[in-house]
């Protein structure tokens, strides 16, 4: 028995058995899943109805990769799957389907960021600057402090006067 695409093997709506009235159908055809891995690229050829052609990836490296809140889209390498709803053996085998949640690889997106915002992803801060930055803080707060102070002191002066 083949994979089949037909739907006389399924019960009616009342729940008889349906009777076969034909032999399976070449257009009825069915194929094995694709399965597709993640390793170095390997695509199939094929051939379908009509004589056409259709491409089968048995392993895939890279995708291509939106970032939806930038909209920005690049090629990136694909490291592992890290969820699948569907089944969890898909996860452990890193096996691509639509729908499972992968870990890329962030250097073309990075890349993009600090070109477009002029900004670096992902890099630490040094200690020195933190410090630096904290101290000119505390001096802008006791900057603001000593100007309050100094306008209610004009204040009750005047109001003295």
């Amino acid at each position: 028995m083949g994979i089949s695409r037909d739907s006389v093997h399924k019960r009616r709506a009342t729940g008889g058995r349906q009777k076969r009235i034909r032999m399976k159908r070449k257009f009825e055809l069915g194929r094995q899943p694709a399965s597709t891995k993640i390793g170095d690229k390997k695509i199939n050829r094929v051939r379908v109805r009509g004589g056409h052609y259709k491409f089968r990836a048995l392993r895939l490296d890279h995708g291509n990769f939106s970032w939806a809140g930038e909209a920005v889209t690049r090629k990136t390498r694909i490291l592992k799957v890290v969820y699948n709803a569907t089944n969890n053996e898909l996860v452990r085998t890193n096996t691509l389907v639509k729908g499972s949640i992968v870990q890329i690889d962030s250097t073309p997106f990075k890349a993009w960021y600090l070109q477009f915002y002029n900004v670096d992803l992902g890099k630490k801060k040094d200690e020195k600057e933190d410090k630096t930055k904290k101290d000119e803080e505390k001096k802008d707060e006791q900057e603001k402090d000593q100007s309050k102070k100094s306008k209610k002191d004009d204040k009750k002066d005047k109001s003295k006067k």
